[in-house]
């Protein structure tokens, strides 16, 4: 089978086929979700889109992180981008691409629009990310190490997926959502470190949203527009391997229950390194002021995201393999988004400490893969290590979701998570008023 077809077989997926564990984790991901767009809304960035929204106007069919209602396209840019601002969201690491900022926006604009359940809007997200996950896996690691981001890019088709399942579309018409999302998804990892890297995930959700409704509007597309000679994957890949997400596990496992959340206010990528040091520092009562020298360890992949060695505003400290072995080193709390102030970025501690890590690249070491030495000055070294491939247990994910939902928005987060319990009595309606109220 070509990679379009598998594609759309897994896009008409029936509902009662859809595999429970990765149900679960779909319904955490949307837990995670309301939790990251909800303490997104005083972001800059968001302020700016909700203006833009407002200034654009239309009829508001769907709802915004913390304003007016706006039509599906414009609420899905919005969302994404809030969702993505204090870039605390999931991760998975199969494609190296945040699903939910990129989806979940996309399927609750289309779910809203058409009156959905909110039950339905949570398989049209598990499909739509699985697709993308797939379609990112097709692209291969050169597609990111060129400087594409994912999240907006494969994230986009899964986007369009869930759109399109919402907006009932045929087989025939979500072909032609794929290839019209073809010559529409966009975004770029230069990107980190500013608004655009959260705006990306609101590009990817609202080019969903765009892609599917032109669809179902009698829009036509070239026919595949994934694999074509002169499609998304050749012309954004040297080496595309379509057959990649379909060798192991075997199809009827889904790829997304490999999702991952993150417990750190910063990029996943140094998330491996920040579990190691809390290790050492629990088990050795290693601090900062104990290192003469520390050397990471760490996907090659990694160094043109997570190794800005001198950070310059607290956004660009989550990006920072030395600026953060430091805080965990000197006990600051990483799960608190609002640790990460641009004076962060200044801190003279933080600053002498920088220059003593060396961070080298291993491609020996997978994605969620860190290891390291560090050099005391009293002669003794100490290795670390962690591998965030491990699966959580879901009562040890919902524990740990839920105290960091309780973090950022205190109550808030709690009321959440009892609404998301109560997810299979609730409308699509339901979740946008979770989504528009203001704290």
């Amino acid at each position: 089978m070509t990679l379009i077809d598998r594609i759309l077989d897994l896009a008409m997926m029936p509902a009662g086929e859809l595999p429970a564990p990765a149900l679960a984790m779909a319904r955490f991901s949307l837990f995670d979700w309301l939790v990251c767009g909800r303490a997104g809304i005083d972001e800059p960035l968001a302020g700016k889109l909700r203006q833009l929204a407002d200034e654009e106007g239309g009829r508001g069919t769907a709802s915004v992180f913390g304003g007016a209602p706006a039509p599906a396209r414009m609420a899905a840019l919005v969302n994404g981008a809030t969702s993505h601002a204090l870039d605390y969201d999931d991760t998975h690491f199969g494609h190296i691409g945040h699903t939910s900022v990129g989806i979940y926006p996309a399927a609750l604009a289309a779910g809203e629009t058409v009156g959905a359940s909110a039950r339905a809007v949570v398989e049209a997200f598990l499909v739509g990310a699985e697709a993308s996950v797939r379609i990112g896996m097709a692209l291969g690691s050169v597609h990111y190490n060129r400087g594409f981001h994912q999240t907006a890019t494969a994230g986009a088709f899964g986007a369009a997926i869930a759109a399109g399942r919402l907006f009932g579309l045929t087989r025939d018409q979500m072909r032609v959502a794929i290839g019209l999302c073809a010559t529409r998804a966009s975004g770029l990892k230069s990107q980190f470190g500013t608004m655009g890297k959260p705006y990306n995930a609101g590009i990817a959700a609202a080019n969903g949203v765009e892609c599917a409704r032109l669809a179902a509007l009698g829009f036509t597309s070239a026919d595949d527009g994934l694999m074509n000679t002169q499609g998304f994957i050749p012309t954004h890949s040297d080496k595309p391997d379509p057959d990649a997400a379909w060798q192991s596990p075997p199809p009827e496992t889904f790829l997304f229950e490999d999702i991952k959340y993150k417990l750190h206010a910063c990029c996943h990528g140094t998330h491996a390194m920040i579990e190691a040091l809390r290790t050492v520092r629990g088990q050795d009562g290693v601090g900062i002021d104990d290192v003469e020298a520390m050397v990471l360890h760490t996907n090659p992949r990694w160094l043109s995201v997570c190794d800005i060695k001198a950070p310059r505003t607290g956004l660009e400290v989550k990006f920072s393999y030395n600026w953060l072995a430091g805080m965990v080193l000197e006990d600051r709390d990483t799960a608190r988004d609002d640790t990460y102030t641009d004076a962060l970025a200044t801190d003279a501690g933080l600053a002498a400490f920088a220059p003593r890590i060396t961070v080298d690249g291993d491609p020996a070491l997978s994605d969620m893969q860190a290891k390291g030495l560090l050099r005391l000055k009293d002669g003794r070294s100490i290795a670390f290590s962690h591998d965030l491939a491990r699966r959580l247990g879901e009562a040890e994910l919902s524990a740990g979701l839920t105290a960091k939902a309780k973090a950022l928005l205190g109550e808030e987060g709690e009321r959440l998570r009892q609404a998301v319990e109560k997810l299979d009595r609730l409308t699509a309606a339901d979740l946008g008023t979770l989504v528009g109220a203001r704290a």
